[in-house]
């Protein structure tokens, strides 16, 4: 027996122990026959409750003597375990009987990723046992997994969280994701080899965008900082810009910030949102990386009341008007402008919309889908908590406001 059983524990009293004296004795020793006689009986529920009062020694032992009961025995102990919230435990019998499948999601309710991983790809299950890895830390085992399943998004915001942003970027830019492509070039530090050229692609896609102004501005930072080549490419795009917009040379000054001001990205009114109140920097950026940018057209239906929430809509241009359903009687609640949020709750909650959300003009807009949040709770473990911490205080205040 090993010697982390040896103490204490070993010598105490089952619970309960007078209440099964007509049960067979069954296997274990005197400090762990009370369970088993309840196991052995198929009385669940007392087991469960003796189970609960054991100490930590006395449930390890049980553990060890599963492994040489009969296998039907085994498996009343596992739902034993299971109702006792000992998941971990269950997971550890249902490995040693190579059920790796029903092992893997009892370490991820046990809050051990790591062994759910390595479960999850003992079955085959690449996709979970990457994402997995990515909870538990082992960052470059999921990097394999996901280059190997092809899983580029799930690989580019890894990439991300690696630090490594050139190569997280270009696999932004082959999925098309120019506002992620944007974040990641963005991170590229000044002192780095790479940065002209990060800096030449941000102000190709901010270009196109139309913001060129913005661009110019992004080029006069970079020109500062750059040498040699890195020098002269960034050099060549001031002039091209420049002179598309017909300019000789870039205003001095607050004239050409001022005109670089009008573009608003949302990162700002992301981070306002109460429930994201507390969030790191990194954490803040991850999420905001995550955010897609939509363009509404005026009088489209942003959010359906009744159907199901599609995420977090965050408003940076235009106007939405909220009222109480779709049909000419309805009554209008609200109208919304930049900076107004809507779906927060679906984020979490998976119920329906409670109003009915339409365009009043062209919308510009940030929406992040429940899909991705989930992907952003599971991977930030601390900015999880921390969420849904606030969102219960907000829920809490809205009914206590009901109440009033």
């Amino acid at each position: 027996m090993s010697a982390r059983l040896s103490g204490r524990d070993d010598k105490a009293v089952t619970p309960d122990d007078s209440n099964v004296g007509d049960v067979a004795a069954g296997p274990g020793s005197s400090v762990t026959r009370g369970v088993w006689a309840r196991v052995m009986k198929g009385a669940v529920e007392d087991a469960v409750r003796a189970y609960e009062a054991m100490g930590a020694g006395q449930r390890e032992r049980v553990l060890e003597e599963a492994l040489v009961v009969p296998a039907g025995t085994r498996t009343r102990l596992v739902e034993v375990l299971r109702q006792a919230r000992d998941f971990a435990g269950a997971a550890r019998l249902l490995e040693s009987d190579g059920d790796d499948g029903g092992a893997a999601p009892l370490y991820e309710q046990a809050g051990a990723p790591l062994l759910a991983a390595e479960a999850w790809l003992r079955v085959g299950e690449q996709a979970r046992a990457a994402a997995a890895f990515e909870r538990a830390g082992s960052l470059e085992q999921a990097l394999s997994l996901y280059q190997a399943l092809g899983a580029r998004e799930s690989l580019a915001h890894l990439l991300g969280r690696m630090h490594r942003p050139m190569e997280a970027a270009q696999v932004f830019r082959v999925l098309g994701n120019a506002h992620a492509e944007l974040e990641m070039l963005r991170a590229v530090p000044a002192d780095d080899s790479q940065r002209p050229e990060a800096v030449l692609r941000m102000c190709e896609l901010l270009d196109a965008e139309g913001a060129t102004w913005r661009a110019l501005v992004l080029l006069a930072d970079g020109i500062k900082h750059a040498s040699g080549a890195g020098l002269l490419l960034l050099q060549a795009e001031q002039a091209r810009l420049l002179q598309q917009l017909g300019l000789a040379s870039a205003p001095e000054g607050s004239v050409a910030a001022e005109k670089a001001q009008p573009v608003v990205d949302g990162y700002g009114y992301l981070k306002a949102i109460p429930i994201f109140d507390g969030l790191s920097l990194e954490d803040m950026r991850d999420l905001y990386r995550l955010a897609r940018p939509v363009l509404v057209p005026a009088g489209t239906t942003v959010l359906e009341k009744g159907a199901k929430g599609m995420g977090l809509v965050v408003l940076l241009e235009g106007m939405v008007s909220v009222s109480t359903g779709p049909g000419p009687d309805a009554r209008q609640l609200n109208m919304l402008g930049p900076g107004a949020f809507l779906g927060e709750i679906s984020l979490i909650l998976d119920g329906p919309v409670s109003a009915h959300v339409r365009a009043h003009t062209v919308v510009r807009a940030l929406r992040v889908t429940r899909t991705d949040f989930q992907y952003f709770l599971e991977t930030h473990e601390a900015a999880a908590l921390r969420i849904y911490r606030l969102f219960t205080q907000s829920l809490a205040e809205r009914v206590r406001a009901l109440s009033g």
